[in-house]
């Protein structure tokens, strides 16, 4: 499942999206919520679940890393999820610590860990450039290390190389989110909720 929010205008909306067995995109949900708080995430999920959406085989999810949606899913599926932080936003996160010059540089550093072929070779050379920022600066340093196993649960599930590369990231409803923001971009004023959701 990948999951994230869009914001528009003062409110927010979550939207979830499946991959089959088989490769096909499904879309599971979309709510409502003002901000990614966790209990909001939770009654969403609930609402999936109700409608006949099984994880007892277990699930991965494609997150962005946010806080309330990582807290949900460990609240609602524990011991059936494994989650993946999207590693663009993890790399993105790192860089926005650092001066302009230094951020083309680092991305492509970051951009070569996470394209390591294994777990322990990715976190070896994520853990090295670790100690390479402290040097530069801290505060990115601290931000590569927090959340970091999560950047690298998709390494230990064993897939191909091609669908670990597409279940590295949120393009997934990062894609969709495009598509609808090419008729939601036009709208000059939100009328209410429905409005929103339509």
């Amino acid at each position: 499942m990948f999951i994230d929010g869009k914001r528009f205008a003062e409110e927010g909306i979550m939207i979830a999206v499946g991959i089959t067995m088989g490769g096909k995109k499904v879309m599971l949900g979309i709510e409502q919520m003002a901000t990614e708080n966790h209990r909001a995430v939770v009654q969403f999920f609930d609402k999936l679940i109700s409608r006949g959406f099984r994880f007892e085989k277990g699930l991965l999810f494609i997150v962005d890393g946010s806080k309330g949606i990582i807290k949900a899913i460990n609240q609602r599926f524990r011991g059936y999820a494994v989650i993946q932080r999207c590693q663009w936003y993890k790399r993105e996160n790192v860089v926005s610590y650092l001066s302009k010059p230094q951020q083309a540089i680092w991305r492509r550093k970051l951009q070569a860990a996470y394209a390591k072929t294994t777990y322990t070779e990715a976190k070896a050379e994520l853990m090295k450039l670790s100690g390479e920022l402290e040097e530069i600066n801290s505060s990115a340093a601290g931000s590569l290390r927090e959340g970091l196993e999560e950047t690298l649960a998709i390494y230990k599930l064993k897939l191909s190389t091609e669908l670990r590369k597409s279940s590295s990231f949120t393009n997934c409803v990062g894609s969709i989110m495009s598509q609808v923001e090419q008729y939601t971009q036009r709208v000059d004023r939100w009328r209410n909720g429905a409005h929103m959701q339509r």
